[in-house]
Order: C-alpha cells, then structure tokens, then sequence
C-alpha cells in the first residue's frame, strides 16, 4: 500500500530538474507544434462573412395566420412566432439549393453539400430575443462569395413567402368565388320567388298583426347570415391549411379539441351569446347599446376562444417542425370555430323554429309570404357577406405581401479582413498542444528514472 502511494507521488522539483535539463529538446518540440500550427493557419483558405437583416411585421402571417399560434413557444433563447418560422424556411432546400448550384459550380453535382451541411458551414441565422429581426449571416470564399450568398438567401425566401401567400390565398379566393356565384344565383331566386308569389296572391306588404312577428325573425335572419358566412370562411381557411398539410405530408395530431373542458365552457358562452344577442336585435336597432355590448362580447369571446385553443393545442402537438406545427394550429382553431359556428346555428333555428310554430294561426298566404321573404332577405345577406369576405382576402394577400422588409442590407466585406481562418488563436492552439506533449515527455522520462 506504501509502495502504491509512493509510486503516485510526483516529486515536483526532480520533474522540474528533468525539464531544465531538456529545455532545449522541450523548447524544439513547443516551437515545432508552434510552427506548424501558423503553417497550417496560413495554408487554411481565407473566408469571409456578410451580413444582412430583415424584420417579419408584427401580426398573423399569411399562411392561414398560423404563426399567430406559434407565439406559444416562446421564451428563454428561443425565436418566437414568426421569426422562428422564417428562419426554418431560410434553411429549405428551395431556397439553398439554388445557392449550392451557383456557388459550388466548379464541383461535381454529386460531391456538393446539401442544404443541411450548406447551412452548418455557410450559414448562421439568428434571432434578437424579444424582437421580429433575423440577421443572416454567409460566409464564403471570397467577399463577393459572402455578400451573394446572403443576398440569394433573403431574395429566395422573398419568393418562396410571395408564392406560399399567393397560393394559400389563391385558395380561399376561389373558394370564396364560388360560392359567390352559387350564393348570387340563390338570392336572385328567391327574390324572383317572393316576387311572382307576391303578385299572384296580391300580397305587397306584411299585414299588421304580422309586424311584430317579421322583426323577431329578421333578428334570427341576421344571426343566421353571419353564422353562414362564418361557417364558409373557416371552411375555406380548413381547406386552404389541409392542402398545405397533404402537400407537406406533415403529422397530424391526433386528440378530439372538444374534451378540453376551458374550450368547452367558451364553445357554450359563445352559443348563450348568440342567443341573447338574438334576443336584442328583437327588442332594439342595431346601433342600440345594448346589442352594440352583446356583439362586443361576442367578438371578445371568440378571441378568447382562439387564444385556448392554441394553448391546448401547443401543449399537447407533437413534435413537428416549426412550420407544420403552426399549419396543425391553424387547422384546429378553423375547425373548432367551424364547430362553434354550426352549434349557435343549430340552436338559433332551433329558437326560429319555435317562432314559425308561433306563426301557425296566420294566414296560409301571409305565412307563406313571409317565409319567402325571410329566405330571400336571408340569401341576399349571405351574398353581401361573401362579397365582403372575398375583398378583404384579396386586401389581406396584397398586405402579406409585404410582410418582410430587408434593414440592412449585405455588406460587402473587405478583402484585406478575412473573418477567418483565426491565425492568433490556431496558433496559440498549436503552442498550448506543444507544451502538454512536452509536459507528458518529461513525465515520461521522469517515471522511467525514478
């Protein structure tokens, strides 16, 4: 045991002695490493780096406003919401791949890097936390090399966001314009209805006893309309992000929205809120305060809805990438507003058909009269409505259009200040490596003497 802890004691002042002695040897081998460390440092090709900044506008992006949903990740060295969806895109095969092409022209197809390796060597894209600023910075061969890389980066996702926004808004528009013509055709059919009725039963306006009757039911026609249109542009949204999803091939995920029990309890106020604002729209004008106050609260309750359905969702996703994940989003906030929408639409006609059961003692004609009024005025709503939908897509696409602005732009580096290689800290790496092989050949030469 003695000879054990003999054996690990070092004695420092014969190891230094055995350096003393060997200082020249020592010195040869630190300078060696030293040397060949600059050597390599000067033989390493000179790079470059450019830098540019562009900034994501605040709001929903044009992808069916998913990343909105993706503000739930954020925190910590994280990039938040927008910004984190850019960056991934940045890094796409459709924006790099162009890049490589150009940049690796003098090498095999085969032998080039692809967009991951691409972006490992070439690329850092960053953040600033807290804010809608993504820097980019390329490095390359050359300061020409440099500077296009970061420009091709920026204008390729320019593109790439210019065409994804074109062709998810190009789907709702389409969408939208069916319906148009297929809602236009409905009102003037109705319209023609209620006219030759009209005229054939000399009914030109609803009798007096009537009157009350006919305001209850415009209430439930209005409600009615804006639930139709509801139901459309969430069906159009749903339709827009699935086709999105079917062409990423992306992940679903898979749990039933309705069992969370905070969106439930929304689903219901939102329904009772339908409802009373039925109620006022029979009592009062519309520019009333009260029904003023009734579709504030509504308004309030279907934000609030939203906003819980991306909690729930961001808790329970899977692990998809950013962009997938804010499309997954998207879905369950349009189907679940989808949902909300047909259970007030069921409960309205519910309260309208109890309302007709009330009509039953009127005239067969009036009654009659009356229904195809109120279908007419209920189709030409819908029709205003859709028309009033599709212009403010066609406005939100020019908008999104515009939603990344370049800061600053790539600079071109000066050719007499490489950003690498580091000859200082190579070099100093090579000396560090000198003196520990040095310090493990006098420890060498110290065991075998001693």
């Amino acid at each position: 045991m003695e000879r054990i802890e003999q054996d690990e004691t070092i004695d420092l002042q014969k190891l230094f002695a055995i350096i003393a002695d060997r200082r020249k040897l020592l010195g040869v081998i630190v300078a060696g490493f030293t040397a060949v460390a600059l050597i390599i440092s000067l033989l390493l090709p000179k790079e470059y780096t450019s830098q540019v900044t562009v900034q994501a506008a605040s709001g929903d992006m044009g992808m069916g406003g998913a990343a909105a949903a993706m503000a739930a990740i954020t925190g910590g060295g994280v990039a938040s919401g927008k910004a984190a969806t850019y960056m991934e895109l940045m890094k796409t095969r459709v924006v790099l791949e162009p890049i490589i092409e150009q940049v690796f022209d003098d090498i095999e197809p085969e032998k080039r890097p692809d967009a991951e390796g691409f972006v490992k060597k070439n690329l850092d894209i960053a953040n600033t936390k807290g804010t809608q600023l993504i820097s980019v910075e390329a490095k390359g061969r050359t300061p020409e090399e440099a500077k296009y890389i970061a420009d091709t980066v920026v204008s390729n996702f320019l593109c790439l966001m210019t065409n994804l926004n074109k062709e998810n808004k190009s789907l709702v528009v389409s969408f939208l314009d069916e319906r148009i013509a297929t809602a236009k055709k409905e009102a003037d059919e109705s319209a023609k209805a209620l006219e030759e009725y009209s005229k054939a039963h000399k009914l030109y306006g609803p009798e007096a006893q009537t009157s009350a009757q006919l305001s209850k039911s415009a209430a439930y026609d209005k409600t009615l309309g804006e639930l139709a249109v509801t139901k459309m542009a969430q069906q159009a949204r749903l339709s827009s992000v699935a086709s999105q999803l079917g062409e990423q091939n992306s992940d679903a995920m898979k749990y039933n929205m309705a069992d969370a029990p905070s969106v439930q309890r929304l689903h219901n106020a939102i329904i009772d809120k339908e409802t009373e604002l039925v109620k006022m729209r029979m009592l009062y004008q519309e520019k009333h305060p009260s029904v003023v106050r009734a579709i504030a609260e509504l308004e309030e309750l279907n934000n609030q809805l939203s906003a819980e359905v991306q909690k729930v969702v961001s808790s329970q996703a899977v692990n998809v990438n950013e962009n997938q994940k804010s499309l997954q989003m998207a879905r369950y906030q349009a189907a679940t507003a989808l949902a909300v929408a047909n259970a007030s639409e069921a409960k309205v006609k519910a309260l309208q058909a109890k309302a007709d059961e009330d009509m039953a003692g009127m005239a067969d004609d009036i009654l009659e009269y009356k229904k195809l009024a109120r279908e007419a005025g209920l189709k030409q709503e819908i029709y205003n409505n859709l028309t009033k939908q599709i212009e403010n897509a066609k406005i939100q696409q020019t908008m999104e259009s515009m939603d990344i602005q370049v800061v600053d732009p790539a600079n071109l580096p000066d050719e007499d200040k490489p950003s690498g290689p580091r000859k200082k800290l190579i070099t100093l790496a090579g000396m560090v490596l000198g003196c520990m092989v040095s310090l493990g050949y006098s420890l060498v030469l110290y065991r075998k003497t001693y």
